[in-house]
Order: structure tokens, then C-alpha cells, then sequence
């Protein structure tokens, strides 16, 4: 008769498990028999970055308010590019500068010299990168190639230089 001190004691879960298992409940799931993801990723923080790839989430997000400001301020010229009117190139800045207004009434840690963006000014970038570039003047002709110099034909069977 085996000891009863020496039984293994099964939990409920684990005789769940078990039996699911006995079933075959776990034969046709999804991924059986692949390897995990991620387990390269041995950093502390690996769920945080594998759930924001997995959401479409920019990591920017995580960055303090002042942090991310100072980036938007940095892209703020590539940013106003791809807007069609000028409307909405103020329209973005004026949003852009009252949350740096915002930052500065009430800073947040860590503190980060902000300082609000010149609408004229990224106006002025936005207008300068829709024009087109000017034609090359009229009256100039692009200037001709030199004539090429011609091999004199004993040269073929002397193998001297052209020149």
C-alpha cells in the first residue's frame, strides 16, 4: 500500500488541466508545436514593447508631456508639409502652442525649456516648400560638350594613346 505521505497532491486546477489533457482538448489549438514569440527579449519591460508593436502604439507615447512636446516642436516643419491650406497649418500650430502654454502655466516633471513655435515663421517654411522650384533662365543655352577627339585609325594597331 503506498504511503500517503509520499502521494503527490494533484490541485483542482491541476486535475483540470489533467483531464483536458486526457480529452485532447489541447491537440488542435493554434500555434501548437511553434515556438513562443519574443523569447530573444530578455529585458524587464519586454510585455510593454510587445504590446505596444501589437497595438500600432508609438513609443513616443510613453515619454513625459514636456518630452513630447519638444519632439512635436522639432517635427513641426516636417509635420505642416503634407496639410493642403494654410488654415490648417495655423490651425495645428495654434493646438501645438496652446498645450505648450499649457506646460508652462503648469510644468510637469522633468522640466524641459519650452518654447512656443512662430506661426508665421513655419507658415513661411509650409509656402516655400509648396512652391514650385523656378525654370533655369531663357536666355542661357546649356553649354555643349567638348567634340570628343578622334582616333587616328594606325593608332588601332599601334595601341598608342589618343592624346
Amino acid at each position: 500500500m503506498p504511503d500517503p505521505r509520499r502521494t503527490p497532491h494533484e490541485s483542482a486546477v491541476e486535475k483540470q488541466i489533467r483531464e483536458a489533457q486526457e480529452r485532447g482538448d489541447f491537440d488542435r489549438l493554434p500555434g501548437r508545436g511553434k515556438p513562443l514569440p519574443n523569447l530573444h527579449d530578455t529585458s524587464e519591460n519586454w510585455w510593454i514593447r510587445s504590446y505596444l508593436e501589437r497595438e500600432g502604439i508609438s513609443r513616443d507615447a510613453l515619454l513625459p508631456e514636456p518630452i513630447q512636446l519638444r519632439k512635436e516642436l522639432a517635427a513641426l516643419p516636417e509635420t505642416v508639409r503634407g496639410l493642403r491650406t494654410e488654415k490648417a497649418v495655423r490651425d495645428l500650430v495654434r493646438e501645438l502652442n496652446l498645450r505648450v502654454v499649457r506646460e508652462l502655466r503648469m510644468p510637469s516633471m522633468p522640466r524641459v525649456p519650452l518654447r512656443k513655435a512662430d506661426p508665421d515663421a513655419i507658415l513661411e517654411g509650409w509656402r516655400e516648400a509648396r512652391r514650385p522650384p523656378a525654370p533655369p533662365p531663357a536666355d542661357r543655352a546649356p553649354a555643349a560638350a567638348p567634340p570628343a577627339e578622334r582616333r587616328r585609325w594606325w593608332h588601332r594597331f599601334t595601341g598608342r594613346p589618343l592624346a
